[in-house]
């Protein structure tokens, strides 16, 4: 049997031995100065991170997708991430995806058992049917998990790109993929419990890994939110308020271009500030591979 100690995650907190002895308020304190640690691990890699965010980037340029995959914890952060990609930039379901042991069932249910085999992800990977245009995004805070291992090598004898997100340094996982993410925030508060500061890092990364390549795909004009799907009437303001602020128009000259746009925010922005039609709009959006301010500077 392995020794877990080795690894920070499995670690002993000096900070909180007396853990069972503290009241709400000191229980609340301690894991709010640990949780502090968590942005201090991460800006170790920041590069290491950035170098993830463009390889993202270009194989969504070349047509490749996201895919996230893990255990527990980690598994259902990839499947978080990936579930909130389409509403948010206007992507199909099919471009970011997350996959988690033991299937949807583990997502609401534990199936600990499942993150023991390194078969079950390559049978789980071969449904995707993985090429060389995707980035898989195996996730484990240890770093060691076999189903994670497996499948970044499965992945990778596919000439897939890989990326490891792991909580402790020279793991396992990190030794299997083409770039290494290991953040470390330290022992838990509870000790081994790496749903807290663990996944929280996690969480903290995957935001950085979608977010980064989406943006760096012209899914974002200045800091908004150019390819949001309406939804829902909050999301319908949203996208008004968004046309609003990148162009200088009133709500209903907002809400006008946005239908004019089949909904498109994106389009309507460009056609306000090139004064185009929809069909010249389209075509500065292609010019500037859908970056809006590629597109703008197009049209001059």
């Amino acid at each position: 049997m392995e020794d877990l100690k080795k690894y920070t995650t499995e670690g002993r907190n000096p900070n909180t031995m007396n853990l069972d002895e503290m009241s709400a308020l000191e229980i609340a304190t301690a894991m709010n100065n640990e949780d502090k640690r968590v942005p201090e691990g991460i800006s170790e890699i920041l590069p290491e991170i950035a170098k993830a965010i463009d390889t993202i980037a270009a194989a969504f340029e070349n047509g490749g997708r996201l895919i996230y995959f893990g255990a527990g914890t980690s598994g259902r952060l990839g499947v978080l991430d990936a579930s909130e990609c389409p509403p948010t930039y206007g992507v199909s379901k099919d471009q970011v995806v997350g996959i988690i042991a033991g299937g949807d069932n583990a997502l609401r249910n534990a199936a600990e058992g499942a993150e023991d085999s390194k078969e079950l992800a390559v049978e789980d990977l071969k449904k995707l049917n993985i090429s060389e245009k995707d980035v898989v995004v195996g996730i484990a805070a240890s770093g060691r998990t076999p189903y994670v291992i497996g499948g970044l090598e499965y992945a990778g004898s596919l000439n897939a790109k890989t990326i490891a997100i792991a909580c402790n340094k020279n793991s396992k996982i990190g030794e299997v993929a083409d770039i290494a993410l290991e953040a470390v925030a330290g022992p838990e508060v509870l000790t081994g419990s790496t749903r807290l500061k663990a996944g929280t890092t996690q969480k903290l990364i995957l935001n950085m890994l979608s977010t980064g390549s989406m943006v760096r795909t012209g899914k974002a004009y200045q800091n908004l939110m150019v390819n949001v799907v309406q939804s829902n009437k909050k999301l319908e303001a949203r996208a008004e308020n968004i046309v609003m602020d990148s162009t200088g128009v009133d709500r209903a000259t907002a809400r006008k271009f946005i239908d004019e746009a089949d909904g498109s925010v994106k389009l309507a922005i460009v056609m306000i500030l090139t004064n185009s039609d929809v069909e010249r709009a389209n075509e500065l959006l292609k010019q500037g591979r859908g970056h809006v301010k590629q597109a703008i500077k197009a049209a001059q």
